[in-house]
């Protein structure tokens, strides 16, 4: 059996191990694949993993062999799920394998965003200490979390976990939700997380009713020196509208993981907005998190091998 590896390398850069992978069949692992060679690099394999490489219906209709589609993600948008069921082919995905890294990572934005340590560190570096005539300086205004709301949209696994570490730190935690729960945060609509938030942190998925939520419009409803942060899509905000809208002081800063184009424009209108903190999509990647993928992507073709697939999102 043939198993093929079409872009392993945001996934294994080298510090994990494809051997589990590899003991199941023929391996081969691309590190990239340009659109171009896709179908040549399937070509008789059985078994296909992606993570950003698309596969889109005239690509899964060509690879005559294939039996099986494993993404190296969550998301699965950039497969053609629909025509991969046509085939009776299971599209698996790896659902929750980031909690902890994503949520760990929102607060760390949101902690830098308030307390601008990188900067500082570097300012020392450079000597402004040394030179300085008193023992201590900051160049932006420092923010303290205790007592201040966060209103979180989205909140699955991922949102619930960034709650409960803001809680932690003091904060008060308001949460939007279409699907509430008995588990002691007031959920509230998405109007009350505009008004009432001093920091917004956006955890929803990327569908039509969330593209460009954080708007001009949005941002009119939201409280004069709100924060933003989003490390879950980048589609979910208007790029323009929040440049804008920070460069006016109505948002005094933003922390994003993710934007509309990746890798991110050179004319991002984000690039060159006050008060922004941009990181290349790196939420999800610690160590432990990536072993969890590796491990949960073996499970899956495992399952499908002995016929039970796992995590099947063409169902």
């Amino acid at each position: 059996m043939k198993i093929t590896v079409l872009d392993g390398y945001t996934e294994n850069p080298g510090d994990l191990s494809w051997d589990a992978l590899g003991s199941l069949g023929q391996l081969a692992v691309y590190d990239r694949t340009p659109t171009s060679e896709i179908a040549s690099r399937i070509g008789d394999s059985e078994i296909v993993f992606t993570n950003k490489t698309p596969l889109s219906e005239k690509i899964i209709n060509e690879s005559s062999n294939l039996k099986f589609i494993g993404v190296l993600a969550t998301g699965y948008n950039i497969v053609d799920i629909a025509a991969a069921q046509k085939k009776g082919i299971p599209v698996c995905n790896v659902p929750a394998y980031g909690t902890d890294s994503v949520s760990q990572f929102a607060i760390g934005l949101l902690l830098e965003l308030c307390m601008r340590i990188g900067y500082h560190d570097e300012a020392v570096h450079k000597g402004r200490w040394s030179a300085c005539q008193d023992f201590c300086f900051w160049d932006f205004p420092l923010v303290e979390l205790a007592g201040k709301t966060m209103g979180i949209i989205g909140f699955g696994r991922i949102g619930h976990r960034t709650g409960e570490i803001a809680r932690a730190l003091g904060m008060n935690v308001i949460v939007s939700s279409p699907h509430e729960k008995n588990d002691g945060f007031s959920y509230v609509n998405q109007s009350e997380i505009f008004a009432k938030s001093d920091v917004i942190v956006l955890h929803c998925p990327l569908v039509p009713e969330t593209r460009n939520l954080i708007c001009k419009a949005s941002i009119a409803q939201m409280k004069p020196g709100v924060m933003i942060i989003n490390n879950s899509r980048g589609p979910l905000i208007n790029e323009m509208d929040l440049s804008e809208a920070l460069k006016s002081g109505k948002v005094a800063g933003a922390a994003v993981d993710v934007v509309s184009s990746e890798p991110i424009a050179a004319d991002n209108p984000l690039l060159s907005a006050p008060n922004c903190i941009i990181t290349p999509h790196m939420s999800w990647a610690p160590k432990e998190a990536r072993q969890r993928i590796m491990d949960t992507s073996v499970s899956n073709l495992r399952s499908f091998l002995d016929g039970h697939a796992e995590n099947v999102v063409n169902k």
